[in-house]
């Protein structure tokens, strides 16, 4: 009986001993991010005589580790949005500010006014075209901004795209060591922190679904359903980066059209699959830098282009307005479209028999534009684009429209008009006109400061030196135009011209100053819905100076948002953080009181141990 509680007590001695080594583990580990907290389960040995060493395990709440990686991966995603959306709003400046681009569009606007009240003053003609200039500058730089922001994005990109695909690497590793390991091995459990550890950091980049194995490795697999780790195997992920990005560089799933770099993954099979194609990212900062780079930024360019556009156009062209006409039962609009330049767009608004109504966009142009035209470079993306061959001038754009109408439309020159007056009529009972409008583009080219009327192209296109149609000539004009705009040399070597529009102009004529003066603040343009101000379905129809004050409006908007989202986020994830620390990690206050339990058993087994000792030394002495 001796011998049996010798054996016993030292048994219970090596697993009190095995247990507070684990204590002692734990409490050192305590502060070690990624570290699961150990517990040794002991067991009985052959007819309960004993004790024996058991397995290591790991106090693990798997539900609370999947939510801890999901809020990781969609803090990473806000993180970034507020990040880029606060430099963004940044580049605008303080609202309301002398520098802010609300500020320089009204301090050149009140120089516009000033002049309409002292025509003869050099100085104020000055003060005008230094606004100009201003204004020409402030929108060129938020631009450049945007672009920059957009190819930080691209360098972003490539530097996690990479870490990613290394941390693919290393848990494809981790799951071929952990599935040959002994599972009561205590360096398995290190080997599942370090998996953990690197799959919670991946989920930082991308979100992804972890599948237990009956081997104890994982399957990681994209929201989409994309494979990235499959036992001991995983994809390599890739970033084509492109570099510094352009306003015409942008993302098409069509590999000649795509600008920007795209995510691609390489299963071991050497399948590739396009995960932005695809849509298979969905959250984590690689989801956030591609929405960023492809939507919140291409959206900020294009509003940007439509300023400088609506800007440019509201102060050189001339509106054409449709009066109803009608004859033999079909009616239509009258409009003069003389001195029609390319890009100078003809919309009419169609009805169709059901009461459904569409705009139908006429598109004019040399013969250098593309066919089709993307609608979502035009006003209305939800319009039919036609392109319109003017190259014979004004006396052929009669018959050319009515060759592209078609049938359903009766197309003449206007009786008794001028010589690019046209008159559009239909069945009203089959397809009825609703509308018709222009912007017809007055000067033909950047030197032509004296038309004869109000019109002056006071900014014209930085990057040709020719005066902005919005013409589809070799491609978008629009696009990038914001980059390019710059005060008319012409008028910027000659004052003058901000007020004499003829050759007998008197010198205190107000005319033009005042024209100038309305085209901002009074004359009603339509800006794209592509830009987003006021919805992405439809056109907005404001003066240039209320599109600027709305363009403000929503980056603010915007930034605020963005910056909401994330801290609430960041709550989120604090509390999953808190709530996986609770359920998983080490509790120092817990490994001492057990620490004390310990120390009990052990000191119980030694009294034990050493009562045999004392037993067995009596009986040697007999």
């Amino acid at each position: 009986m001796s011998l049996n509680a010798l054996n016993t007590s030292t048994a219970g001695l090596q697993v009190t001993q095995a247990a507070i080594g684990l204590v002692s583990q734990n409490v050192a580990n305590a502060g070690t991010a990624g570290y699961v907290k150990r517990t040794l389960t002991s067991v009985s040995t052959l007819g309960n005589s004993g004790v024996a060493t058991g397995t290591i395990s790991r106090t693990l709440d798997a539900v609370s580790l999947k939510q801890l990686r999901l809020e990781t991966a969609g803090a990473a995603y806000t993180g970034l949005s507020a990040k880029v959306q606060g430099q963004l709003d940044a580049l605008y400046g303080t609202p309301g500010s002398g520098s802010a681009l609300d500020g320089v569009m009204n301090t050149f606007t009140q120089s516009l006014q000033a002049l309409t009240t002292d025509p003869t003053s050099a100085a104020s003609r000055a003060t005008a075209l230094s606004a100009a200039r201003t204004v020409a500058t402030t929108i060129s730089g938020i631009a450049r901004g945007v672009q920059d922001l957009r190819s930080g994005l691209e360098s972003q990109l490539g530097s996690d795209v990479a870490s990613a695909s290394t941390l693919l690497t290393q848990i494809a590793d981790l799951n071929g060591k952990i599935a040959g390991a002994p599972k009561s091995d205590a360096g398995t459990a290190d080997l599942l922190d370090r998996r953990d550890q690197a799959i919670n950091t991946l989920s930082q980049y991308l979100d992804v679904q972890v599948s237990d194995q009956p081997d104890g490795s994982v399957t990681l697999l994209t929201a989409s359903g994309a494979t990235l780790v499959d036992h001991g195997a995983a994809a390599s992920l890739a970033f084509d980066g492109r570099g510094s990005l352009s306003p015409e560089a942008q993302y098409s799933a069509d590999p000649a059209a795509r600008g920007v770099g795209t995510v691609t993954a390489t299963t071991p099979a050497g399948a590739r699959i396009d995960l932005v194609a695809t849509g298979a990212i969905r959250s984590g900062s690689i989801a956030a830098a591609v929405s960023l780079r492809d939507d919140t930024l291409v959206q900020a360019q294009r509003q940007l282009d439509d300023l400088a556009s609506g800007l440019s156009r509201a102060l050189s062209d001339r509106p054409a307005t449709g009066t109803a006409a009608s004859a033999n039962g079909l009616t239509g609009f009258d409009i003069d479209l003389t001195g029609l330049q390319a890009g100078n767009a003809v919309t009419l608004g169609v009805r169709n028999a059901a009461g459904v109504g569409r705009n139908l966009i006429l598109m004019p142009t040399n013969g250098a534009a593309p066919d089709p035209i993307d609608p979502k470079l035009t006003d209305d993306p939800t319009a039919l684009v036609v392109p319109v061959d003017i190259s014979g001038g004004d006396s052929t754009i009669a018959q050319q429209i009515g060759a592209v109408l078609g049938t359903g439309f009766t197309v003449s020159a206007t009786p008794g008009g001028a010589a690019g007056s046209v008159r559009i009529l239909s069945d009203p009972a089959a397809l009825a006109l609703t509308g018709a409008s222009a912007s017809v583009t007055v000067p033909t080219n950047a030197s032509d400061t004296k038309t004869g009327s109000g019109q002056l192209a006071l900014f014209v296109d930085g990057g040709t030196g020719g005066v902005f149609t919005g013409s589809f000539e070799g491609g978008s004009h629009l696009t990038g135009y914001a980059q390019r705009l710059a005060v008319n040399p012409a008028v910027a070597a000659d004052s003058s011209t901000l007020v004499d529009y003829a050759g007998t102009t008197a010198s205190g004529d107000t005319a033009r100053p005042q024209t100038l003066t309305d085209a901002l603040t009074n004359r009603t343009l339509t800006f794209s819905a592509a830009s987003g101000i006021g919805g992405v379905s439809a056109p907005r129809f404001t003066t240039v100076t209320g599109f600027t004050q709305s363009v403000v409006d929503a980056r603010g908007a915007a930034s605020a948002e963005a910056q909401q989202l994330d801290e609430g986020q960041q709550i989120a994830l604090s509390s999953a953080q808190s709530r996986f620390g609770k359920e998983s990690g080490v509790s120092v206050d817990e490994e001492m009181s057990r620490l004390i339990q310990l120390q009990t058993a052990y000191s119980a087994n030694a009294r034990v141990l050493t009562a045999a000792r004392d037993m067995l030394d009596t009986l040697l002495r007999i």
